[in-house]
């Protein structure tokens, strides 16, 4: 559907958005010069509890029935921008600094060559199709290699507009921006969804990493990073973790996000996922130092009993620590060490378990 132009989209909040994710939101200008379209992403969207830690209520919007999902369309004959006033330049810098619109939208900023280039080599190696609706390139800088042209429309920006999105003061050190929706492999759950159907949230069960209120972006996206490398089947987001696609957990994550699945979801869930793969739940945690709760040792010999056992390994917060629910529900495990130190930071323990317990095949 193609309507009359209008400047930008207006918003407000309406009175019922508190209850989903992404909030409900009313449109007060319906004259817009953009198409309208449902993804197979969004529409797994529509009606979600709220979910990650950044949202800002101030950035929803509604479409009277909370169906309607907008797609915002760069026409195609703009090649250049450059003013920071531009309508797409302020659409992008709401992606990049607001959760709910991100999902509102399903599309994200991926800043920098590197981790472009990498989902675009991820998807040449496995047939996914991540959709890179735009490229932003620094005026004069090079086309990056391996992407295809053909199919990306590229668009020159200047030094400001670049330094406004990539958030990076000197605009040489960063020469390309992709805007991108999220991935397929992305889900977030539906909190009424009576029978949720885990057979297709992650194509290998072997190994999931399960992330418990991970609030730092830095950390959660080295941990999925590092999930990545180590080959690790997905990652499930427990309520209260930050934003996956936020600016700083990608810029971490180095693309990884659009290359492992991801579900965001809860202990109900988790539990469901459990039961239906027959898995083991791990949970990293402090030596108990004597205390009442047992925590077993990440020794060799622990690693090795574990080898042919499908397995979640959940990870709290440094802050809080694991949720009383997951000390409940999950077999406590240590990292052995020899310094007086109480924990390690999440991202470098994170690290040592999924290395341990990678899968071995």
């Amino acid at each position: 559907m193609l309507c009359t132009h209008k400047p930008w989209l207006l918003a407000t909040i309406s009175s019922s958005s508190s209850s989903s994710y992404p909030p409900q939101m009313k449109l007060l200008n319906q004259n817009f010069n953009l198409s309208i379209a449902k993804t197979k992403t969004q529409v797994q969207r529509k009606s979600l509890g709220n979910r990650f830690d950044d949202i800002d209520d101030s950035d929803v919007v509604d479409d009277g029935g909370g169906s309607g999902l907008l797609k915002f369309s760069l026409p195609s004959h703009v090649k250049s921008i450059t003013s920071t006033s531009n309508p797409f330049v302020k659409h992008c810098l709401k992606l990049k600094n607001s959760s709910s619109y991100r999902h509102f939208h399903a599309s994200a900023l991926v800043v920098g060559t590197t981790p472009i280039r990498e989902i675009y080599r991820y998807e040449e190696a496995s047939q996914e199709k991540t959709v890179m609706d735009c490229l932003l390139l620094l005026d004069k800088a090079e086309i990056p290699e391996e992407l295809d042209t053909h199919s990306v429309h590229i668009v020159r920006i200047s030094s400001m507009v670049m330094k406004k999105l990539s958030g990076v003061q000197s605009a040489e050190s960063i020469e390309a921006i992709a805007l991108m929706r999220f991935p397929s492999s992305f889900l977030n759950l539906d909190v009424g969804q009576d029978k949720p159907d885990c057979q297709r949230w992650f194509p290998s069960t072997n190994r999931i990493l399960v992330l418990d209120g991970i609030q730092d972006p830095g950390n959660l996206g080295t941990l999925v990073r590092s999930a990545m490398a180590f080959q690790w089947g997905g990652i499930f987001l427990l309520p209260g973790c930050c934003d996956p696609f936020n600016e700083k957990a990608l810029r971490a994550s180095r693309g990884a996000a659009f290359q492992l699945p991801i579900v965001s979801g809860s202990w109900y869930h988790l539990e469901t996922l459990k039961d239906t793969f027959n898995m083991k739940i791990l949970a990293g945690h402090p030596d108990s130092d004597g205390k009442s709760m047992k925590v077993s040792s990440l020794s060799q010999e622990f690693v090795c009993s574990l080898a042919h056992d499908p397995l979640c390994l959940v990870l709290g917060s440094e802050g809080h620590g694991l949720s009383e629910k997951s000390q409940q529900e999950c077999e406590l495990v240590s990292i052995p060490m020899a310094g007086k130190f109480e924990s390690l930071n999440v991202s470098v323990a994170g690290g040592i378990f999924l290395y341990m317990l990678q899968p071995k095949n």
